[in-house]
């Protein structure tokens, strides 16, 4: 029965994530073919705010999916709420889907245990972060993970997965796992903006910082690990 259940729920994210998709690609795809202009652009803005709270309520939504299923890039849709309100709108929009995401699978783990995971993650992906010695010391869990969300371009979304199952308190990992994303979220909303503006050289030179700044903090991070 809980298999089942599982099963559902799975079939129902996906059906909402479709249903987004097609939501955004009808109200956006016509803009998005004329974003290279000046013109197209001012249109674009035009019709983000049209939308209303609809657009907002679209985008997290599609951030809420988008964690819910790991195997889908998260950066388009940061760098879609970048386009759509800004580098710091589209923060908070970001934000705010990836509290409610991690919300729903930190205690849907803890409600279902490992075969909840396995209906989105693999058991081979699963296993090796769980046994991981990264996670073996409780006293480093917590700064662990949030170097882990910090640190642009590793599996965010693997991890919340994984802290269901790891010996910490709730309310730490949903401010870790919210706000840490700071850097890869702002990197994505700023070259969203950009892209809109159509500062091609912010777009370049915010990756270009972000990717740096990320081999800085791993290198030294897995300089720090072998101590662990």
């Amino acid at each position: 029965m809980k298999d089942k259940k599982i099963k559902i729920f799975k079939i129902v994210v996906l059906i909402i994530f479709i249903a987004i998709m097609i939501f955004l690609t009808m109200q956006l795809l016509p803009i998005f073919k004329s974003i290279s202009t000046e013109e197209g652009r001012a249109t674009f803005k035009e019709e983000i705010e049209g939308l209303g709270g609809k657009g907002i309520l679209a985008i997290v939504g599609l951030m809420v999916v988008q964690i819910f299923l790991p195997i889908l890039p998260g950066e388009p849709v940061e760098v879609l709420a970048g386009m759509s309100y800004g580098p710091i709108g589209g923060l908070f929009v970001i934000f705010l889907g990836a509290f409610l995401s991690s919300c729903a699978i930190f205690f849907a783990v803890r409600k279902f245990g490992k075969s909840f995971i396995y209906s989105f993650v693999s058991k081979e992906k699963l296993d090796k972060l769980e046994n991981s010695k990264m996670f073996k010391d409780p006293k480093k869990i917590y700064t662990i993970l949030f170097i882990l969300f910090f640190i642009p371009g590793t599996p965010k979304d693997l991890f919340v997965y994984l802290a269901g199952l790891l010996p910490i308190k709730p309310t730490k990992f949903l401010l870790i796992s919210t706000f840490a994303r700071f850097p890869s979220i702002i990197s994505s909303t700023i070259a969203g903006s950009s892209l809109v503006d159509g500062n091609w050289t912010m777009i370049i030179a915010t990756y270009a910082v972000t990717f740096i700044l990320a081999g800085i903090i791993m290198y030294f991070f897995n300089r720090k690990e072998k101590y662990i």
